[in-house]
């Protein structure tokens, strides 16, 4: 049942791979809640075919866009505009992809081209998402931008690899643009610290049911699944909270902040 949180707004969803993607999920919330959106995802991603059953039920067009690609985003950005008939209020950067990971490479055996691209594709794709929004004059006043992130920026996951310094950095980007972005035009940037969710791309991460069945032990609430980060994401859109940016808000039941919990010492006991 939606409660119209988001009803007249406008949105763009990035990342939407299939079922299984938080991006997927929000995208569903969002226009359950009364939102129009566009989705775009990499032309790789598109190629697949999921993303149009997507479109489908959420009456949404897709337009597909390198997040690397200035050009790309400007497409985005006006074709997004000129189908909506005004600006944006919204996006969810739901994008990450480390190449070393993909190719078997331990952190401390790093490829440092492919780390780069890394960093381009998961951290400052947001910065130039922004950058595009900010030069186009695209969001509007009190817009609220949305970025998908882990703990492992703060905190050691040695299996996670080099996602963790892309993670620091999306987060560092949130706080340093959604400065610049709120004293221009009242637009707030937030991450979502989520717990670790199954989805297509966080399964490719060496030893991620360790991680998740940990994190379960961990967390007081247990973890929280993909649908409930989509409804936090509609929140997070909706004016109730507009005061809120430059934050990394953990949504992960708990775990960020528990020491031990006594499933743990249990199982470590056994």
């Amino acid at each position: 049942m939606g409660y119209n949180l988001l009803k007249g707004k406008k949105g763009i969803i990035f990342g939407a791979l299939d079922e299984k993607s938080i991006a997927w999920k929000t995208a569903l919330k969002c226009y359950e809640e009364g939102a129009e959106l566009v989705l775009s995802n990499a032309p790789v991603a598109l190629r697949m075919g999921e993303i149009n059953k997507l479109a489908e039920a959420v009456k949404a067009p897709v337009i597909g866009a390198d997040v690397t690609n200035m050009a790309d985003l400007k497409n985005l950005f006006e074709k997004s505009m000129e189908h909506f008939g005004g600006k944006i209020d919204f996006i969810l950067h739901s994008i990450g992809m480390s190449v070393n990971v993909r190719k078997g490479k331990h952190y401390t055996e790093m490829n440092y081209e492919w780390n780069a691209k890394t960093l381009d594709i998961s951290a400052m794709s947001l910065h130039k998402v922004l950058r595009t929004a900010w030069d186009l004059d695209a969001l509007n006043e009190w817009g609220s931008v949305v970025a998908l992130t882990y703990i492992a920026a703060q905190r050691v996951f040695p299996d996670y690899n080099e996602m963790a310094d892309a993670k620091s950095l999306l987060e560092s980007v949130t706080r340093s643009f959604g400065y610049h972005y709120g004293e221009k035009r009242k637009v707030r940037v937030n991450t979502i610290s989520q717990s670790p969710t199954r989805t297509t791309a966080g399964s490719g991460v060496k030893g991620f049911d360790g991680f998740i069945s940990y994190a379960e032990k961990m967390s007081p609430l247990g973890n929280a699944s993909g649908e409930d980060c989509a409804n936090y994401c509609v929140v997070m859109f909706s004016d109730m909270s507009r005061m809120v940016t430059m934050q990394n808000l953990f949504h992960d039941g708990g775990f960020s902040f528990t020491g031990v919990t006594q499933a743990v010492i249990e199982q470590m006991e056994k």
